[in-house]
């Protein structure tokens, strides 16, 4: 069978963002709400197109030449390349097996590792039995190359293959993972480490620790047949804006185009109710999470069979944190230990040191610590969930702390964003906005119509920027429910010298106020990262005009 190739991928890709939508569900309601370019069959394969529509115009194509000259500032370096694979198997986390989808037989995926200034050329084979994509978390990078289907590429279909090309303008802590469906909460997620030629930075060892909460495999359950359950709604009294979690019936999406339902093998029916209720966290402001994920992982590994760090007493050691859970959020605290905060996002920030830290997901933290002697456990509590993740640091001898362990220093001081201060290298010049972007978050669980500006994910719909300008966006959260905010292609600044970030955690009832410059044309989500108030409409997009 004949390989589609990049170029003739690419160009069905822009076809699309060009002239019109690959798929538009037949539900106004639900209007755009698949995001992976093609509705899924009854089989869960790819079926025909239900009624595409026009694209705007004058807005700047994932190819067109302000992508390529922007790409070209970059100063593309030496290539690195990668092959990576993503297929059905069976993977062991810690004396448990689950079956699942992943990059190889390990989780996280393998590492890529690469320095700023080279170009990495990585191919994405796609095993899987729906089509798939990469989306790089963080980066700053050529519009065409940023993984989204049906906005800047066409999803990678199953047996096919994809070449993703592009600089590395910036050093940091990264990721990726799917941008489809909600395949990340899956074992489809791997680091992406951005070296810096000229780090500042002085440590003996370097540790990459993922969190993730985790249920793909486990007693029959799927993320889509989770989505297919929290797609129906809470019920209850709370209304567009509330979080009623006292059950009930609610607006059932499941048998709706580019939802899964009954009758898809991955859909509803699949596994025991994962639907979370009582779940409180101040915080987080109130409700913690959707989702009773029965598993919280380090690195892929169970606390009661966790990965162990060894070093030496006195050692300096750099820890990068990312949290690739998809209703998680984590607090994070090794025992014994403080915390000098590095950076945030891949962005330096003045040193601020910590006995814990919470992380949204998305989002990423670098830390320094200074081992001390013994053996001391590395706890992520999942926020308001009363669950946790587990790993350990060893330098000496002694018993393993038992899975369980809860070190003093999660209840701690605690550094949030909004109290870090971006390092001077990487401040915003001070100037006024010339635009404001205003959006708001709605919806609840009551009826899972998380949305922007009540309106459900459409890729027609665009907030329009212009190259060169300094852009304010307002996330205002009128939901009863925290969110993560990522925006694609781009970093902001947090108020008053605030840290460079691209997800950044919006509490109920609160606005975040953010700045950054418009140097990245092209068409750029904006989203909700919990992976299940994405894929129920959560999502939105920016725009540059042509």
């Amino acid at each position: 069978m004949r390989t589609p190739t990049r170029r003739t991928v690419l160009g069905a890709a822009l076809a699309a963002a060009g002239t019109g939508l690959l798929a538009a569900c037949s539900s106004d309601s639900m209007k755009g709400m698949d995001h992976s370019s093609v509705n899924r069959g009854a089989t869960g394969g790819p079926a025909a197109p239900t009624g595409p529509s026009a694209a705007p115009t004058g807005f700047v194509l994932p190819n067109g030449p302000e992508v390529a000259a922007a790409e070209a500032r970059r100063n593309p370096g030496p290539e690195r390349k990668v092959t990576l694979i993503a297929a059905e198997t069976t993977l062991d986390l810690g004396g448990r097996a689950v079956r699942t989808w992943a990059y190889g037989d390990g989780l996280p995926g393998r590492e890529v590792r690469a320095t700023a200034g080279d170009t990495l050329a990585l191919t994405l084979a796609n095993h899987l039995p729906q089509p798939t994509s990469l989306h790089w978390h963080g980066l700053a990078l050529r519009n065409d190359m940023d993984g989204v289907p049906g906005l800047t590429q066409a999803a990678v279909k199953a047996g096919a293959s994809f070449d993703y090309r592009f600089a590395l303008g910036h050093p940091g802590t990264y990721w990726f993972h799917p941008h489809s469906g909600v395949q990340q909460d899956r074992g489809l997620y791997a680091p992406l480490i951005v070296e810096d030629p000229k780090e500042p930075l002085r440590y003996d060892k370097e540790w990459v620790v993922v969190l993730d909460d985790w249920v793909d495999g486990v007693d029959g359950s799927t993320p889509d047949a989770v989505l297919a359950e929290l797609a129906k709604g809470m019920g209850g009294t709370g209304g567009a804006g509330g979080m009623d979690h006292t059950g009930g019936s609610g607006h059932d999406m499941s048998g709706m185009p580019g939802m899964p339902g009954a009758g898809s093998p991955s859909g509803g029916g699949a596994g025991p109710s994962r639907m979370l209720m009582g779940a409180r966290s101040p915080l987080l402001g109130g409700d913690a999470g959707d989702v009773a994920h029965p598993f919280h992982l380090v690195n892929g590994r169970l606390p009661g069979a966790p990965e162990t760090f060894t070093a030496r007493p006195g050692d300096r050691i750099r820890i990068r944190l990312i949290n690739a859970g998809g209703d998680t959020a984590y607090r994070v605290a090794l025992g014994g230990h403080e915390l000098t905060v590095t950076h945030t996002d891949g962005f330096p920030v003045e040193p601020a040191t910590t006995q814990a830290l919470l992380l949204g997901m998305g989002e990423r933290y670098d830390v320094l610590v200074t081992a001390g002697d013994g053996v001391f456990p590395l706890t992520a509590l999942a926020e308001g969930k009363g669950a946790t993740a587990l790993a350990v640091l060893r330098t000496g001898g002694g018993a393993a702390p038992g899975a369980s362990v809860r070190p003093a220093e999660l209840d701690g001081r605690l550094v949030t964003a909004g109290s870090l201060k971006a390092d001077p290298s990487v401040r915003l010049p001070a100037k006024s906005p010339d635009r404001t972007v205003q959006l708001e978050l709605t919806g609840g669980m009551a009826k899972a119509d998380w949305a922007f500006d009540g309106r459900r994910y459409d890729p027609a719909q665009r907030h329009p920027v212009a190259a060169g300008e300094r852009v304010r966006l307002e996330v205002r959260n009128s939901t009863g429910m925290w969110h993560p905010v990522h925006l694609h292609g781009h970093s902001f600044a947090l108020p008053g010298d605030g840290p460079r970030k691209d997800t950044a955690i919006v509490l109920p009832g609160s606005t975040l106020a953010v700045d950054f410059d418009a140097d990245n044309p092209g068409l750029w989500m904006i989203h909700c990262h919990n992976v299940y108030h994405a894929e129920t409409g959560m999502m939105t997009v920016l725009g540059y005009r042509a």
